[in-house]
């Protein structure tokens, strides 16, 4: 009975120290979960205030992503807007041979418009590059004979992009009349009173002042059979007899109110046959330049004069 008595005393006294144990460890669990709901360390108040700092970043850096796309769209759309005007063609893009516009329409296309397309793209690439090799070879061969002068290799205008390249020679859509015809020159995209320069030494041969057809022209005769037109001119600074030096300026770029934007017409005649312009540049822009400038004048459909 003794015995009894003293397991039982025993399991009272055990119970009640398991009841404190667990009262005291709930109590501290209180208090902690109480402290941290309340209360912060140092280093967590300077994670949560650089936690506040990135949200208020990462809301404003959307608010510009979201302006700088409505932006860079609505240029887009201008720029298109532009080249459909004045050239009948969409906008090109800065890369030629974009990786993501090829892989899109690869996906619709066939076997047989990738033959016919490659055969077409390096005919066309076969000619240019024939016709770089042979101006390269009437440079060298001047050079050798010693003579005065050398081919019209300058640019004539100053600072010039790839982007002011327009329709080239060959059979254009024309503004004015509304149909295909022959296209004997380069437009160059120019402000209106943009320096105009002669683009290799010569003479003068002929000075035009007109309203009609290619307006105000300036003509030089460079020897060796080139001769240069540059068409459209406002003012009109060389005279006719007179000797002028490459990239002597020789007048400036005008404006028709038949014609849709201010430019300048330029040809390159060689014993009067009509020549590539866009030839005779790759001494003064750097390759890539080139070859945009190449893509442009070939691509476009539609002369502006």
């Amino acid at each position: 009975m003794a015995k009894k008595k003293k397991v039982s005393k025993v399991r009272k006294v055990l119970g009640s120290v398991l009841r404190h144990m667990v009262g005291a460890v709930s109590f501290a669990i209180v208090l902690y979960v109480l402290f941290a709901l309340f209360f912060s360390t140092d280093e967590e108040r300077q994670l949560q205030r650089e936690n506040h700092l990135y949200r208020d970043r990462y809301s404003k850096m959307v608010e510009k992503e979201k302006l700088i796309g409505d932006v860079v769209e609505n240029l887009m759309e201008k720029d298109n807007d532009i080249y459909e005007g004045l050239f009948k063609t969409s906008a090109p893009s800065s890369d030629v041979a974009s990786a993501t516009n090829f892989i899109t329409i690869a996906d619709t296309l066939s076997e047989s418009y990738y033959v016919s397309t490659a055969a077409s793209t390096s005919g066309t690439l076969m000619l240019m590059a024939g016709n770089v090799d042979r101006n390269f070879r009437e440079v060298f061969r001047i050079l050798e004979e010693k003579r005065d002068s050398v081919p019209p290799l300058s640019l004539p205008l100053h600072g010039m992009s790839y982007v002011q390249t327009g329709a080239s020679v060959g059979m254009k859509y024309n503004p004015v009349y509304k149909l295909q015809v022959q296209h004997d020159g380069l437009d160059l995209v120019a402000p209106q009173g943009a320096s105009v320069y002669a683009v290799a030494d010569g003479t003068v041969s002929q000075v035009v002042r007109s309203r009609k057809g290619l307006g105000n022209v300036v003509e030089i005769d460079h020897g060796n059979g080139y001769v240069t037109r540059y068409c459209l001119l406002g003012e009109v600074m060389a005279v006719k007899g007179r000797r002028v030096n490459c990239n002597q300026q020789i007048g400036t770029v005008g404006i028709s109110p038949t014609l849709p934007a201010p430019h300048l017409h330029f040809e390159v005649r060689k014993n009067g046959v009509p020549q590539d312009p866009v030839n005779y540049f790759f001494a003064s822009v750097t390759p890539e330049e080139y070859a945009r400038m190449m893509y442009l004048s070939v691509s476009t459909e539609q002369s502006m004069d």
